[in-house]
């Protein structure tokens, strides 16, 4: 059978193997393990031990190998193969010889034996073992008896020849793991599209002649920065086996006339002489930017950009592949068809997306079986591929942070007889989390709130109208489509200071497992022109870019104020327009769902409550006794009160009062408890400036909140705010009425 060469995936470190499709096995009659034999095109041939891999769906069936394989073969990737069963027998005894420059063979004792056990060797092969962490060391077979190919196997005596291995200095270079597209996670979509673009111009040109059209020229991918761009390139330049030239900005840029613009020839010419070809422009925008925002070099490199994607010579099989994070930043000319004719945004990923990206960085890393990487997939929102390699990598450092420091030592060396034992555990992963910011939200970044609807007491109807309205769009989505409801798009939060606003959109945000951007409306006001509304459009636009994403306006009236108020100036004006715009233009939110509190709903621009923008109107007004005992019972959970405290008589007391003031009083009184335990703990000799009551020093069990401790902070609330009670429904509603 004769199949497509493919180089072996980075997170597959095994050398001198195999890889095959389950059913190119099954036709084969091989299994896991096993051994099959390999002829190049050349004629060069070996015998490898094979894997096996899911089976895929295209009809070209592949075969996937490692460097040294392909380089014994004399293969490249893309050519094909001849493979076969292929039987060995056991070696007895192998001879090696090892480079001059090792000196201690002792030292790779154990790097041999794992390295070739399990292998197929033959007299005067070469094979390379990882002697160190940065070095791979090639050592010759000399002998293998009783005859060759054999395979090594565990009690194989290994004898060291005394004449050093005649070997290259170049082949104890370290070698870098090849890119393919099992390394790509997250991105099938994306990947397929750019597949077709580049993959298809180059195996099947003569589909496009006969079809009567130009096959496409240029791919340009686009997206926040980490999320896989560069990769897919470097995936691309493996698996397609074409002439990869790589170009970018500061390599190209001189300062000298004309060097710039010829340095951009040379490199098209030298694809165009080695085609089929992949010219890779990284941070494309770095060259090629709008040319009314630059000077005349930067306009000269655009112009010859321009000429060459679209010249009058036929570029022939040569591919463009242009990335870059600031997409509006590139030129227009750049993106049309004929240059670049396909655009591929390479979007944050969901937490499927997420948990295939941990799983592929995870592949070849000790990590402990009992860790649900699917967990922590829905826990990272906004991380982009580029985070979740280096959670992967932070853990692995926390793991060695541990190991140290259960170490006596204070030294920076790790105790080496229990390297072979560390592995990732979920107190590694869990520290890992918290030290890394997501890089996709990376500006607007707020850590996920931690509340629930068990912190909300007394708002039981806003709690359901806020479910309905943003937990259940994201969670039953298939529902809505089935009777074509549009999830409304935001919700107003309004009612009297401390009444819970704020803490109900932490709760929604945190309930709906989204992402969580909170606002504050001063902080949007700038004053140049133009940058106010500059930053609610970036706002939106990260919004859009992580989705599911909840948005939070806290004090909106700060920048909505209604525009036919002359007290306005022209920027509120320009600022409210903005924010229509964001909520009900062209551009729709999908999977965004905007919050906004205020106390001075009167202040908001009438455009602003309309259906279709703010068309929710959720009143958090001032709780009932029932809500203001529910409260209590909330803040005083998890602190230890005395039998004489009745949270019936609490709530009676407290009428007028809101969710922030029950919190103070909660507050006080425990601050209280706890200056009476100090107070009366005995400790005569200490000159402390409290005066301590001399007495039996009480137990810590003993210390609860009683009655008298809730008395004193009804008095201490009511003397430093009289209001705090005296404010009702009735009277908020009419300074809402009268502004």
């Amino acid at each position: 059978m004769k199949l497509t060469v493919k180089p072996l995936a980075s997170n597959q470190r095994e050398r001198s193997v195999a890889v095959l499709e389950r059913d190119v096995m099954a036709s084969l009659s091989v299994e896991s393990g096993e051994y099959v034999a390999l002829e190049g095109p050349t004629g060069e041939s070996t015998i490898v031990e094979v894997l096996s891999r899911p089976s895929e769906e295209r009809a070209e069936r592949t075969i996937r190998l490692d460097r040294e394989v392909s380089e014994r073969l004399d293969v490249d990737t893309g050519e094909r193969v001849r493979v076969e069963p292929a039987e060995v027998r056991s070696a007895e005894r192998v001879s090696i010889a090892l480079p001059d420059d090792v000196s201690s063979a002792e030292a790779l004792e154990f790097a041999q034996r794992d390295a070739l056990v399990g292998r197929v060797v033959s007299d005067g092969e070469t094979v390379r073992i990882d002697a160190e962490a940065s070095r791979s060391v090639p050592i010759e077979v000399v002998d293998v008896d009783p005859a060759d190919p054999a395979v090594v196997e565990e009690w194989t005596s290994i004898v060291i020849a005394p004449e050093p291995a005649a070997v290259d200095e170049e082949d104890c270079d370290a070698t870098d793991p090849v890119v393919t597209y099992d390394d790509v996670g997250g991105l099938a979509d994306e990947l397929e599209q750019v597949r077709e673009v580049v993959e298809l111009p180059m195996r099947y040109p003569g589909v496009f002649d006969r079809l009567g059209i130009d096959p496409p020229k240029g791919v340009l991918l686009y997206g926040p920065p980490g999320t896989g761009k560069t990769l897919i390139a470097r995936a691309m330049a493996n698996e397609v086996g074409a002439h990869f030239q790589t170009l970018r900005g500061p390599e190209i840029v001189s300062k000298y006339h004309g060097e710039s613009e010829e340095r951009l020839r040379e490199v098209f010419e030298e694809a165009e002489e080695n085609a089929p070809a992949i010219v890779f422009i990284d941070e494309i925008d770095a060259i090629a930017p709008k040319r009314e925002d630059v000077g005349d070099v930067e306009r000269r490199i655009v112009a010859q950009l321009l000429s060459l994607l679209d010249g009058g010579d036929d570029r022939g099989q040569v591919v463009v592949v242009g990335t870059t994070n600031r997409v509006d930043s590139v030129d227009p000319a750049l993106r049309r068809p004929g240059r670049f004719d396909r655009e591929v945004e390479i979007g944050v990923p969901d937490a499927d997306e997420r948990a295939e990206i941990l799983g592929i960085h995870a592949a070849d890393v000790s990590i402990n079986d009992s860790i649900d990487l699917e967990r922590y997939a829905e826990r990272t929102h906004g991380f982009v591929g580029a985070d979740l390699e280096n959670l992967i990598r932070e853990s692995a450092m926390c793991a060695l942070r541990r190991l140290r420091a259960d170490s006596s030592s204070d030294s920076i060396e790790l105790p080496t007889d229990r390297l072979d034992a560390v592995e990732i555990d979920e107190s590694d992963l869990e520290a890992a989390v918290r030290e890394i910011e997501p890089s996709a939200m990376r500006e607007v970044f707020v850590e996920v709130p931690d509340a629930t609807w068990e912190d909300v007491g007394g708002l039981e109807e806003v709690t359901r109208t806020l479910r309905e309205t943003v937990q259940w769009p994201l969670e039953y989505a298939d529902a809505f489509d089935r009777v074509s409801l549009r999830p409304a798009t935001g919700v107003l939060l309004y009612g009297p200071p401390g009444t819970g606003k704020t803490l109900l959109a932490r709760a929604v945000a945190n309930e709906a497992q989204s992402n969580f951007i909170s606002i504050k409306g001063p902080e949007l006001v700038d004053k140049y022109v133009g940058e106010s509304e500059r930053g609610i459009r970036n706002v939106f636009s990260k919004a859009r870019e992580n989705a599911p994403t909840v948005l939070v306006f806290d004090e909106i009236d700060a920048i909505a104020g209604t525009r036919s108020d002359s007290s306005e100036t022209a920027v509120g004006e320009r600022v409210v327009s903005q924010l229509l715009t964001e909520l009900d233009g062209l551009e729709e939110l999908e999977d965004v769902v905007v919050l906004a509190t205020t106390n001075r709903p009167d202040r908001i621009d009438d455009a602003l409550l309309r259906a279709g923008r703010f068309e929710q109107h959720v009143r958090v007004g001032e709780p009932d006794e029932a809500a203001r005992r529910e409260i209590f019972e909330i803040h005083l959970r998890d602190r230890p009160l005395a039998a004489d405290v009745d949270l019936g008589t609490l709530a009676e007391r407290t009428e007028g009062a809101v969710g922030s003031d029950i919190e103070g009083i909660c507050r006080t009184a425990a601050m209280n408890a706890v200056r009476d335990y100090v107070e009366t703990s005995a400790n005569g000799e200490r000159d402390d400036p409290i005066d301590r009551k001399v007495g039996a020093t009480p137990s810590l069990e003993s210390l609860e909140l009683t009655a008298d401790h809730f008395e004193r902070a009804l008095q201490t609330a009511d003397e430093e705010t009289p209001e705090a009670f005296a404010r009702g429904v009735d009277g908020f509603d009419a300074f809402v009425n009268d502004g």
